[in-house]
C-alpha cells in the first residue's frame, strides 16, 4: 500500500515540484495551500507523513504543529523553514516536529528525510527495564511516564525515545550519528542539529542546572554520555 503524504505549502511552484516528484517516488500525495486547508485535511484523513512549510496564509505552520500535537495527532511532521530561521527551528523541535528541512533544498535530501521518518513507524521495542531512576528522576518505561521528585515532566515522543535510549546505553558515549541512526532511524547523517535540540530540552527538564549537567554530559568533538 502507497505511504500518504500531506504537503502543505503555498508556494504554487515548489508545491507541484515536490507533489510531481513524491509521486513519481510512489507516495500518495494529497496538497493543501495554506495552513487553516492543511490543519482540517490533517485531522480529517490519515496521513503517513506532514510536509509543513512554516510561513503560510491563514494559520502558520507552527500553530498548525502545535494544534495537532495537542489534539493527539502522532503522525510524523517535517517542517520546511527559510533559510537562517534558527529560532523557528527549535521552536518548531519543541512544539512536536520531527524534522526540519531548510530553504532551498535538494530533492534528494528531501526524499532521504522523508525515508527515515517513515521508518519510525514501526514502534520500538519495549525496555527490558520496566522503571529507572538516577538522582531525583523517575522514569517508568512501561507508562512512558517521568516525573522529578514527584511532579510529572512532560517529554515528546523523540525525547522519551532518546531518554530511554541514553538509559539503555548509560555509560557509552553516543556519537550524534549512532543517535540519528538509532533512535531517528537515519540510515544517511543528514546535516541537522536534531540531537543537539533534544539533548537541550532533555537538560531544561531533568537537569538541576542545564547549563552544567551532571547526567548527559557533552563528550567533546564525540558526542554525548548519560552517567546516570
Amino acid at each position: 500500500m502507497k505511504k500518504k503524504i500531506l504537503l502543505v505549502e503555498d508556494e504554487l511552484g515548489l508545491r507541484i515540484t515536490i507533489r510531481d516528484r513524491l509521486t513519481s517516488e510512489g507516495y500518495a500525495v494529497e496538497t493543501a495551500s495554506d495552513g487553516k486547508e492543511g490543519y482540517d485535511c490533517a485531522l480529517g484523513h490519515a496521513f503517513d507523513l506532514i510536509i509543513l512549510d512554516i510561513m503560510l496564509p491563514r494559520k502558520n505552520g507552527l500553530d498548525i504543529c502545535r494544534d495537532l500535537r495537542q489534539e493527539g495527532l502522532a503522525t510524523p511532521i517535517m517542517m520546511l523553514t527559510a533559510r537562517d530561521q534558527t529560532l523557528d527551528k527549535v521552536l518548531g523541535l519543541k512544539l512536536g516536529a520531527d524534522d526540519y528541512l531548510t530553504k532551498p533544498f535538494e530533492m534528494l535530501e528531501l526524499l532521504a528525510r522523508i525515508e527515515a521518518l517513515l521508518r519510525r513507524a514501526a514502534p520500538p521495542q519495549p525496555s527490558a527495564m520496566t522503571a529507572y531512576q538516577f538522582g531525583r528522576v523517575q522514569v517508568d518505561f512501561k507508562r512512558t511516564e517521568v516525573s522529578r521528585q514527584g511532579e510529572t515532566v512532560s517529554l515528546s515522543a523523540m525525547e522519551f525515545q532518546l531518554l530511554r535510549y541514553f538509559i539503555e546505553h548509560r555509560g557509552e558515549t553516543l556519537s550524534r550519528e549512532r543517535l540519528l541512526q538509532d533512535v531517528w532511524a537515519y540510515s544517511k547523517t543528514p546535516y541537522t542539529r536534531t540531537v543537539d535540540v533534544h539533548v537541550v530540552w532533555l537538560r531544561q527538564k531533568l537537569e538541576d542546572d542545564p547549563k552544567q549537567p551532571h547526567w548527559i554530559v557533552t563528550v567533546h568533538g564525540m558526542g554525548y554520555k548519560f552517567t546516570g
